[in-house]
């Protein structure tokens, strides 16, 4: 007899039929309800209807992500990470092995594309003010994001074991030394031994691994950190109805799908035509610690960073403002005081923001040079404005500039710029 005074369980059951699918997949979705979530939180995920090309570079990071691990796991499969072996089994991969030249190849152009797209995704951010209620957080795991790039990008640097790779991790992994009381203790626990050399390059294979999937679990939060605010625009006006959104796809799809294609063409023609431009040749001589090459210098895409440590006579204080020119980037977010989000309505901010993008190359172009004479005297220039823009600029613009009138909505502002 049923009791009345008791209310019924409410069940986690799904509805036998509430899937959007029929047949297999409707089967497979009423009790696993992945391609349902697919599709509400790709296909018909609403997004601002303005978005520009700037926009696709998330989806092409993607790409590169997924071509890294693929490609990594079958260079994986010949290497040898020990010093007697691994420049020979790199060689070897290169010779010997089907296709393993390509494949190299892909993993060594995909990292420096995977480099240039997460600098313009950056950029754009930093421009179009995406780093602003209430997208804090997934600016603050983009951040997080980059340090776990750089750290994966640096220990596969290491793994061919040419001059570059010997004399880069010895450099790098000795800069740990500078910090008080732990520093020597630190370099030991990386070196495992009293020098760089076979502990070493085996636990770069392991963490060079480690890393990268770490990567694929901090991307999956920030997606979903994206899907839960939604996308900022180039106007920085958040979406009032549905005039102001269109649906993910087909909208959205096709335009990405045209910017990903230009972006294989690229990299196809680099990997084809010119696959070492961004590489250095020294590394293809083998690692030889009783030679040092006459000017030790990282991947491309450190450069800037590497001239901020270099622009330091201090090697503790190089360390610090290296890390701290990466670190200070998640409080943007804080350290930014203008109610606009976008630049576009805000003169004077943006003409510092394509200083910033100048004196970016400035570094890069510094790092890339022996530490001497001028280079040292730009990249204290240089490493002085970086840090004047985000801790003196940024504040001060934002408090003291009168930004330019911001549309109410979106489509408001898309049909006025229809008719001029």
């Amino acid at each position: 007899m049923e009791d009345k005074n008791y209310k019924p369980v409410k069940t986690n059951k799904v509805a036998e039929n509430s899937s959007p699918f029929t047949g297999v997949l409707g089967w497979l979705d009423n009790r696993l309800p992945v391609f349902r979530m697919m599709k509400h939180e790709y296909l018909d995920f609403q997004v601002p209807k303005n978005l520009n090309y700037f926009w696709s570079f998330g989806g092409i990071l993607m790409f590169c992500l997924i071509g890294l691990i693929i490609t990594g796991l079958v260079l994986g499969m010949h290497y040898k990470p020990s010093v007697d072996d691994a420049f020979d089994s790199v060689e070897k991969i290169m010779r010997d092995v089907n296709y393993g030249w390509m494949i190299r190849y892909a993993h060594m152009n995909l990292a420096s594309f995977f480099f240039i797209a997460v600098y313009l995704h950056m950029f754009r951010g930093l421009y179009y003010g995406s780093y602003k209620e209430p997208r804090q957080l997934m600016w603050i795991l983009g951040v997080i994001i980059y340090f776990l790039m750089m750290a994966t990008a640096f220990l596969g640097y290491v793994l061919p074991w040419g001059q570059m790779s010997y004399w880069g991790a010895t450099v790098i992994t000795s800069l740990f030394g500078a910090i008080p009381f732990v520093g020597d203790s630190i370099v030991t626990l990386l070196w495992g031994d009293y020098s760089v050399g076979d502990a070493f390059l085996n636990r770069a294979f392991i963490l060079h691994w480690l890393i990268a999937f770490l990567i694929v679990g901090v991307v999956l939060f920030h997606v979903i950190a994206l899907h839960m605010t939604g996308s900022n625009n180039p106007m920085g006006v958040e979406p009032k109805d549905t005039r102001d959104t269109i649906s993910f796809h087909p909208y959205v799809t096709t335009k990405d799908l045209y910017a990903f294609l230009v972006f294989i063409l690229l990299f196809s023609f680099m990997m084809m035509y010119s696959p070492n431009l961004l590489g250095h040749a020294d590394n293809y001589i083998e690692a030889n610690p009783l030679v040092t090459p006459a000017h030790i210098v990282p991947e491309w895409y450190f450069l800037p960073w590497y001239a901020i440590l270099r622009a330091i006579p201090d090697k503790l204080g190089g360390v610090i403002a290296m890390v701290s020119a990466i670190g200070i980037l998640a409080f943007l977010p804080w350290l930014d005081t203008s109610k606009v989000r976008s630049s576009v309505f805000r003169p004077i901010w943006k003409q510092f923001t394509w200083i910033l993008v100048g004196d970016f190359f400035l570094l890069m172009y510094c790092g890339a040079m022996p530490a001497e004479g001028v280079y040292i005297m730009l990249s204290r220039v240089g490493t002085a404005y970086w840090f004047i823009y985000f801790l003196v600029l940024a504040p001060v613009v934002g408090w003291k500039e009168r930004p330019l009138l911001v549309p109410d909505s979106i489509h408001v502002a898309t049909k006025l710029n229809s008719k001029k």
